[in-house]
């Protein structure tokens, strides 16, 4: 996910950071309308508008995550933007094992982030819109695999045939984003004259999305939403180090002191019962 993060950092010289997020939804939906060919079912009712839903949620999520990495390290606005599965985990916390986990992770969070808002104000204030986008996107992203899960019930081998539509959702999802976001098109210009950057654009859509998301729907449905929220803590770690050899981005003391915080957390938090899945983040 990450990696394909730092591709995009690249691309940013020939393209706006929101047309680089429109080129990743681009190849993403390329790629999973291709592989899955979503039948007639998946294109009407409820699923069809709760799959738009999601797929716009998520484009505008990279969007504004895209603008965020543009003004600021990797590293430090991943750790910002996890104020949002954090705000979800705390809703869904049920001991107080629980809570000091999202609360350890939070204070890991805010060390990593370490940011001066003086630096980029432009720059926070894109990162904390990915966090509040990150949260909607969880809650929605759980009512896609939910509504995949019912959908499939009932029918032998359920959980591949869940499987199957939550990703037919995904396909759908950024086929509409794409058309729905094409103005930011306008700002892939240079791209289209450069067969590389292209398929580093496509690229980007296959990293970031299509591999992750994929595997998302394999698993999320045995976690719980607030669960896998603080799971979700080991992703300021991954950005980091990606945003250290990819990028150069070296982290200060207090930052590397929040990433133990947030291993920390992401260990004592506590084991419940499964209530439903939730969704991988930006990147």
């Amino acid at each position: 996910m990450y990696a394909g993060a730092a591709i995009a950092v690249d691309l940013f010289g020939h393209a706006t950071p929101a047309g680089v997020a429109w080129l990743r939804c681009l190849g993403a939906a390329v790629v999973l309308l291709a592989w899955r060919r979503p039948g007639r079912a998946a294109w009407r009712g409820r699923g069809l508008r709760l799959a738009i839903a999601f797929g716009v949620v998520t484009a505008g999520m990279n969007v504004l995550f895209y603008e965020a990495i543009a003004r600021l390290p990797l590293g430090t606005v991943v750790a910002m933007e996890f104020i949002g599965p954090v705000l979800v985990a705390a809703a869904g916390s049920r001991s107080v094992r629980d809570v000091l986990a999202v609360v350890l992770v939070a204070c890991g969070v805010v060390a990593i982030a370490d940011v001066q808002v003086s630096g980029s104000v432009l720059g926070v204030l894109f990162a904390l819109g990915a966090a509040a986008a990150w949260a909607g996107y969880i809650v929605l992203g759980k009512r896609v695999a939910s509504s995949s899960s019912l959908s499939s019930s009932g029918s032998s081998g359920s959980s591949v045939s869940s499987v199957s539509s939550g990703l037919d959702s995904l396909a759908i999802g950024f086929a509409a984003a794409t058309v729905l976001l094409s103005p930011l098109a306008f700002g892939t210009g240079e791209v289209w004259s450069s067969p590389r950057m292209l398929l580093l654009g496509v690229g980007v859509g296959v990293l970031s999305t299509v591999v992750p998301y994929a595997l998302d729907q394999v698993v999320l449905r045995r976690l719980g939403q607030a669960r896998f929220a603080v799971l979700l803590a080991l992703l300021p770690v991954t950005a980091g180090v990606m945003g250290f050899v990819l990028l150069g981005q070296v982290p200060s003391v207090p930052e590397a002191v929040g990433t133990l915080a947030v291993v920390a957390g992401v260990a004592l938090r506590s084991r419940e019962e499964s209530v439903g899945p939730a969704p991988e983040p930006p990147g």
